[in-house]
């Protein structure tokens, strides 16, 4: 039971951490500006790890890679810490795999919650000024989408099918992840 509880603390700060290095690269890929409370609080959270690695890795085009490395590892320093707890249970060598896969159930995962918000604030208050902040994160995704899924009715349904397809690749990453954890490396 400890051992649930300590995963679910690291989850959770881990999943935060990372969550708002991947913002990051998200927002300077959309060239969303930093300069509102969401883009403050980006910085404030990152800005410890982002600035060093970016000394090391440079930016290619409008990606931000040290964005992505400091989510990486993050994620492999929560993974680490779960396998000292575990006694060493699983190979050390799947670790770096079992942080790629929990990277991507956290990208398919936050980019859900985003879909979500983007669905309930267009049906609550597109007005709002968030609203046109959740747009521009979740147009490049949603565009693939909506070139496929027909208006019906005048009613966009292309966030239900990314929703559909984002909870189809998270059921993958999780056997990865359960494989890659028993052993199977």
């Amino acid at each position: 039971m400890v051992f649930q509880m300590v995963s679910m603390v690291l989850d959770v700060l881990a999943g935060l951490v990372a969550g708002t290095c991947l913002l990051r690269f998200l927002m300077q890929w959309q060239r969303i500006s930093f300069h509102q409370p969401l883009g403050q609080f980006v910085f404030a959270v990152t800005d410890w790890l982002v600035l060093p690695l970016r000394r090391v890795i440079p930016a290619v085009s409008a990606w931000d890679l040290s964005s992505v490395v400091a989510a990486y590892l993050i994620k492999l320093l929560q993974y680490a810490l779960l396998w000292l707890l575990m006694g060493g249970q699983v190979a050390l060598v799947a670790l770096p795999l079992v942080s790629v896969v929990g990277l991507a159930q956290l990208v398919v995962s936050a980019l859900s919650a985003l879909v979500l918000v983007l669905a309930v604030l267009s049906w609550v208050n597109p007005g709002a000024p968030m609203y046109n902040l959740v747009v521009r994160l979740c147009q490049p995704f949603l565009r693939p989408f909506q070139r496929v899924v027909p208006l019906l009715g005048g009613i966009d349904l292309s966030p239900i099918a990314l929703l559909l397809a984002l909870q189809l690749v998270g059921m993958v990453l999780a056997r990865l992840q359960m494989y890659w954890m028993v052993g199977g490396v």
